[in-house]
């Protein structure tokens, strides 16, 4: 083989490698917003819009227990809109703020506007605990605080369907999850949020949580 030739096929993989090591490079210090999603360690890091309008910070809520769940307005879970008032109502004066997260992503089963979805929540089931406008919770287009906390919980305890329920400590520190098939009223879950609304912001354990699966999701 001629020399010139071996030559240029040597310059031509040197390249290359260093093309694939830049590219390397520029993927790492360029990643998803997921990324810079996952650094931040509390929820308090985390804004909403209030489905009323508005901006809705976490960070407003700062030592209180949250429970986040995606809602929606015609799926048969929707009947737990009356559990999470019960629950909102129970212990809300112990310090517990349930937020609810109006998605579109399942089934297509919260369709209408922000002002069709509040009606309905306050005419049907009386709801008074706060609504975000309607949001993306799952996949890689979700709202920040659905893609931080399915990193800091694991792809397993991310949102599957309608009314799964991220629980939140006093510290903003994600907790555990709950899936759909669990009720506001499952003892599961009141064992959860007594624990947690019996700690304090001092008392919380301060590590990053576990990455554990979810409780059982389920489709209606």
């Amino acid at each position: 083989m001629p020399e010139h030739t071996s030559t240029a096929g040597t310059k031509r993989r040197t390249w290359l490698a260093s093309a694939l090591a830049l590219a390397m490079v520029w993927a790492m210090t360029n990643g998803l917003p997921a990324t810079a999603d996952s650094a931040k360690a509390l929820a308090y890091d985390f804004n909403f819009e209030a489905i009323e309008g508005g901006r809705m910070p976490l960070a407003q809520w700062r030592g209180k227990v949250l429970l986040v769940v995606n809602t929606a307005s015609f799926c048969g879970f929707t009947p737990q809109y009356e559990g999470l008032q019960a629950l909102w109502q129970r212990y809300e004066a112990k310090g517990l703020v349930v937020v609810g997260v109006p998605s579109n992503d399942f089934g297509g089963q919260e369709p209408k506007s922000e002002g069709e979805i509040l009606g309905f929540c306050k005419g049907a089931y009386n709801v008074s605990f706060p609504l975000t406008s309607k949001q993306v919770v799952s996949g890689p287009q979700a709202h920040p605080f659905y893609r931080w906390a399915a990193d800091a919980l694991g792809a397993g305890a991310a949102p599957k369907w309608n009314f799964h329920k991220y629980l939140v400590g006093r510290d903003g520190r994600l907790i555990s999850a709950f899936g759909t098939r669990v009720t506001p009223q499952a003892p599961e879950l009141i064992r959860a949020v007594e624990a947690a609304l019996a700690q304090t912001p001092a008392q919380t354990p301060a590590q990053t949580p576990a990455k554990t699966p979810a409780k059982t999701q389920a489709k209606n």
